[in-house]
């Protein structure tokens, strides 16, 4: 299996990708054939991991089974998540399904990849670099996911950058408490995409590139941009079809559909790469907050960033510049000049438009549509009170854009709604959701007790101990000074 950038065509074996995380022209590292695979094969897998072992290995032909093995072993060992099989796919009706993502350290759906990503980064580094030095930009749930996941990983030192009014109160104190003598945070004075941006000219600066290599170390990046992070989320779209089967809610062959809370498009797109390999998914539903920039491309064709940015009840979904639509652009067009060309304009004009037969392409897979904040809690609510069932903001928006769809397509497909944070990460949010607002000048974390009196759901043991933790990461500093604020960290230390 070899990889090329969505804006070049120099090809590179796994580990190459893995490593690099971007490539040098600034392009996405995208495998070049996507491979496919045999249901009938796989249907009597009984572990989580040991599909995630037979999927990578469709993909990482650069390492041995051995090393992929022990990837997946050190990842998804017992304690690591409270889930017997990582992730829980929950029967709401007969024809709703939760797929429960947070069952990790940290609460969100990152961790199934993020505990993954430090192995595979460890046994593809070459052996004449002396440390990697990842660079991460959150809209909240990916910096902590990544903290935890490299924490005293050897060879490693991660930086991660995170807007410093635009995550949950919950999100940051996950973030600014990290331990780990290779750990470091700063929030910056902007939004998640100026941290992104910024990490970006970064990562293709020859200046910073030359800086960093002079004190030993080489850039890689724990954020979806590296293929090594979008991987082991195809495994959770496929695996959730095999319990669907297994358990009788349907048929051998029969399509379902996939409802994705979307912000940088990440975890959307490992479903489209699961529906190429063959697993019959009917349409890959996004879900996007006000900021709807990814559901009005799905809709219009036209990416248009060139809007006012608004922070909602669901942070990680606050993007403007969704960057792994790139690889969905090479995948649908093989062509790596005019994926470069649609980033060109969107950096240079701040929009770009495909063409008709390209739009159409993309809509036989994906369908699209937004929340606002009210729709968002109401979703909470009805959710709630229909199912007894508790979902954060990012997982309401699915079920309230889920909603849309089958009032303007008819569509009975059976249909899983992922669910990508615990509740107790939003508390403040959903008790008000729950309650109309009563709650509004509460505590955010006395609400995780008043959430826990009020509904009786239980309260992970990470979150009930976050006040207790000191504040080891106090750092709020300005965007053009990111790199600044890496060579302070990585000389110091």
């Amino acid at each position: 299996m070899q990889y090329i950038s969505t804006r070049g065509d120099k090809e590179v074996k796994a580990k190459e990708a893995i490593y690099r995380g971007i490539a040098e022209d600034g392009g996405l590292y995208t495998p070049v054939f996507i491979p496919h695979i045999d249901l009938s094969k796989i249907k009597n897998i009984e572990s989580y991991a040991n599909l995630a072992k037979y999927i990578f290995e469709l993909y990482l032909t650069d390492f041995t089974n051995e090393e992929v093995a022990d990837c997946i072993d050190k990842s998804y060992s017992r304690g690591k998540f409270d889930a017997k099989d990582v992730v829980v796919v929950k029967k709401l009706d007969s024809r709703l399904f939760a797929l429960e993502l947070w069952h990790g350290p940290t609460y969100a759906f990152k961790d199934v990849a993020l505990q993954v990503l430090p192995h595979l980064l460890l046994k593809s580094m070459p052996t004449f670099y002396k440390q990697a030095l990842i660079l991460v930009a959150t809209s909240g749930d990916t910096g902590k996911a990544a903290l935890e996941g490299f924490k005293d990983v050897d060879r490693t030192k991660i930086v991660v950058f995170y807007p410093s009014e635009g995550v949950s109160d919950v999100q940051k104190r996950q973030m600014t408490t990290q331990e780990g003598r290779n750990t470091f945070v700063a929030g910056i004075r902007g939004n998640f995409d100026d941290a992104q941006s910024g990490v970006k000219e970064i990562f293709t600066s020859k200046k910073c590139i030359d800086t960093i290599e002079n004190l030993g170390f080489f850039f890689t990046s724990a954020n979806s941009i590296n293929f090594g992070r979008l991987l082991p989320q195809i495994v959770y779209y496929i695996w959730s079809y095999l319990v669907l089967f297994k358990n009788g809610d349907i048929r051998e062959g029969e399509k379902i559909n996939f409802v994705v809370p979307t912000g940088n498009f990440g975890n959307i797109l490992a479903g489209f790469i699961a529906k190429i390999m063959g697993i019959p998914i009917n349409k890959l539903i996004v879900a996007s907050n006000i900021n709807s920039v990814v559901a009005d491309f799905i809709r219009t064709g036209l990416y248009d960033r060139r809007r006012e940015f608004y922070k909602t009840i669901s942070p990680s979904m606050d993007i403007l510049v969704a960057s792994n639509l790139e690889r969905l652009l090479y995948l649908v067009t093989k062509d790596s000049k005019k994926v470069k060309k649609y980033m060109l304009d969107l950096k240079a004009e701040g929009y770009f438009k495909v063409e008709e037969e390209i739009l159409k392409e993309i809509q036989e897979s994906f369908w699209g549509d937004f929340s606002t904040d009210d729709q968002t809690r109401n979703s909470i609510k009805s959710i709630y009170h229909k199912y007894g069932y508790l979902v954060d903001p990012h997982s309401a928006v699915g079920f309230d854009v889920y909603r849309k769809y089958q009032k303007q397509t008819f569509d009975n497909t059976k249909t899983v709604v992922l669910q990508t944070a615990n509740p107790y990460k939003f508390a403040k949010d959903v008790l008000n959701a729950l309650f109309d607002g009563e709650y509004n000048n509460i505590d955010p974390f006395e609400a995780v007790d008043v959430l826990y009196a009020k509904t009786g759901v239980d309260i992970p043991e990470g979150i009930k101990s976050l006040l207790a933790k000191p504040i080891l990461h106090p750092d709020v500093i300005e965007k053009d000074k990111m790199f600044d604020f890496i060579l302070e960290k990585i000389r110091d230390n």
